[in-house]
């Protein structure tokens, strides 16, 4: 007995040092390597690979695919041209599989698919940097479960307290919005919400101000695998066909008065504002109908606005909120998004009756690259009056 257990030591022994020593030969990879002209250096490691990809939004309009070149070590390997400030996306292709990077453990969900992330920035004035986590008075960022008695759920959001809160001043509300597929997690994970929040208002570009990210699907209490219903596989689509007591638009209140009676608000038109992303922005549009003297400032990105949809009704609710002169109706959108001829169609109507409205145009299409800008550009108007 004695001398099996010294054999099976001795092969215990043998098979760590084999592993040490393999593991003493794996090269030790860095991916992505951001270098100081501002291209990307992609390294994967694996011998046994016969053809490797790198696939990311490195242009401003498409995704790019990347062909990896394989080294003697098994690494394989490929440099972005220089890049401009921005944060990215990008995944691999291994014999056709697809993969995040193993050395970069940062990572997004958008809705089902994985997504590795870096940042490029090369000023403190460049949309890197404001994207990024600078040393600067950070506000709070918290998953915070409400009661809505519209929908008949206990329903989950997120919140952004400014640096500032102290529980005694009172703070003005912007209300963001998410698109099809996403979440209460999706402003704070994909679109930045908090690093850009932290940024303006230390730079004095933006108001303090509290930032309220809801759920906007009716039928789900909350993002995938935290609520009752356990992990499903997320596909933009969950539980739609049991139908919901009301809209998001028409519950939008309970989350109002929710945020107005635990937090320091400001309870006044003037302090609230609304925006959202596609559908979020279809929500912004039916919201600014639904109460329109409640919000004084309304941004509709990519917005998913509807106008063929019981026009009498529309055309009354838009008399009514115009005539109440909101401080701004903005309306941002891509070149090549595919919502932009519904966004046309919205302005055309806007201009026929004289209401009036600011318009932005930018470059690209339907993605988180142009929300970030917006919703840039949408908190440095606030509160300002």
């Amino acid at each position: 007995m004695k001398r099996l257990f010294i054999m099976i030591c001795c092969c215990l022994m043998a098979v760590g040092c084999y592993a040490q020593q393999a593991l003493g030969q794996r090269p030790n990879v860095k991916s992505p390597v951001i270098n100081q002209d501002g291209s990307v250096t992609f390294n994967f490691f694996d011998p046994t690979a016969e053809k490797v990809s790198v696939t990311g939004d490195f242009e401003e309009i498409k995704w790019q695919t990347l062909p990896m070149t394989k080294q003697e070590n098994g690494v394989w390997t490929v440099t972005t041209k220089p890049l401009n400030p921005e944060l990215y996306s990008y995944s691999f292709s291994v014999d056709g599989q697809r993969i995040i990077d193993p050395a970069n453990s940062y990572v997004n969900r958008d809705i089902s698919t994985l997504s590795n992330i870096f940042i490029v920035t090369k000023g403190n004035s460049d949309k890197g940097h404001l994207y990024q986590v600078n040393n600067v008075p950070h506000g709070t960022l918290s998953r915070v479960w409400y009661n809505s008695p519209t929908l008949g759920q206990q329903r989950r959001m997120t919140v952004y307290l400014p640096a500032a809160y102290d529980g005694k001043k009172r703070f003005p509300v912007m209300y963001l919005l998410h698109g099809h597929g996403g979440d209460e997690t999706a402003w704070g994970d994909l679109g930045r919400a908090s690093q850009i929040m932290d940024n303006l208002i230390a730079e004095g570009k933006a108001v303090p101000m509290i930032v309220v990210m809801p759920n906007g699907n009716p039928t789900c209490n909350a993002a995938p695998g935290w609520w009752h219903e356990g992990m499903y596989t997320p596909d933009g689509n969950a539980f739609r066909d049991r139908g919901a007591k009301a809209s998001m638009e028409e519950s939008f209140m309970d989350i109002v008065n929710f945020v107005d009676n635990n937090y320091r608000t400001i309870r006044k038109r003037s302090a609230r504002a609304v925006t959202g992303l596609s559908m979020g922005g279809g929500h912004t549009f039916g919201i600014s109908r639904l109460y329109p003297e409640t919000f004084d400032y309304y941004g509709l990105q990519s917005a998913a606005a509807r106008m063929n949809r019981d026009s009498d009704k529309i055309d009354a609710q838009l008399a009514r909120l115009f005539a109440s002169k909101p401080k701004l109706y903005w309306i941002a959108i891509g070149k090549e998004d595919f919502l932009l001829q519904m966004n046309k169609e919205l302005r055309q109507y806007l201009d026929s009756k004289g209401y009036p409205y600011e318009y932005y145009e930018n470059d690209g299409g339907h993605l988180w690259r142009n929300w970030r800008i917006y919703l840039s550009m949408f908190a440095q108007r606030l509160f300002k009056e």
